[in-house]
């Protein structure tokens, strides 16, 4: 039963914006206590180097933090398309629109770069199976997690461009009506 005037792609945008927050804002938060959970173990530091038991809590948490923002980030791309631009000329003739969605792409991507680096090496700090020693590297997992909010903010940005694009070309470009003639 569909309502007249009611266009049910209208409520796409609200709830994939919110999944894409959800996702990142998750992701975040574990992040961050996953740095809580490594700061928890047994250390011994000297200086600039650091000896330390892994901590598997911190590895699982971490883990799904990397899995949760990648699978925000693959959300708002495949939903939102690809609207890139080619070349400097191209960005100084296209829509206002088009240069925010290309904007907030390169700026996710970065994002998602950083953060997910960073939650993995995390991981992998923590993935051992005994004691390690070499120069401390504090707060990746906490820094991941944080590049996981901004994440959000950019890939949110983009998808919402995104489809401001798409109804920008819709205007200009309408589909042509192809009409069948009786048999």
């Amino acid at each position: 039963m569909e309502m007249k005037g009611q266009n049910k792609s209208q409520y796409m945008l609200p709830v994939v914006c919110f999944s894409i927050i959800l996702f990142d804002l998750i992701a975040g938060i574990l992040g961050i206590q996953a740095e809580v959970a490594q700061n928890k173990v047994q250390n011994l530091t000297l200086s600039i180097v650091e000896c330390r038991d892994p901590s598997y809590k911190a590895f699982k948490l971490g883990s799904a933090a990397a899995i949760l923002l990648a699978f925000a980030h693959a959300i708002a791309n495949l939903l939102g398309g690809c609207h890139c631009v080619q070349s400097k000329q191209e960005l100084e003739t296209v829509t206002y629109n088009k240069r925010l969605a290309f904007t907030f792409l390169v700026l996710s991507w970065i994002t998602l770069l950083i953060g997910f680096c960073l939650l993995t090496a995390g991981v992998l700090s923590n993935s051992n199976s005994r004691r390690s020693c070499g120069v401390s590297h504090h707060r990746y997992l906490s820094i991941g997690g944080i590049a996981c909010f901004f994440h959000a903010m950019f890939a949110v940005c983009y998808y919402m461009s995104a489809n401001a694009v798409d109804r920008e070309e819709k205007k200009l470009n309408p589909p042509e009506v192809v009409h069948q003639s009786a048999p």
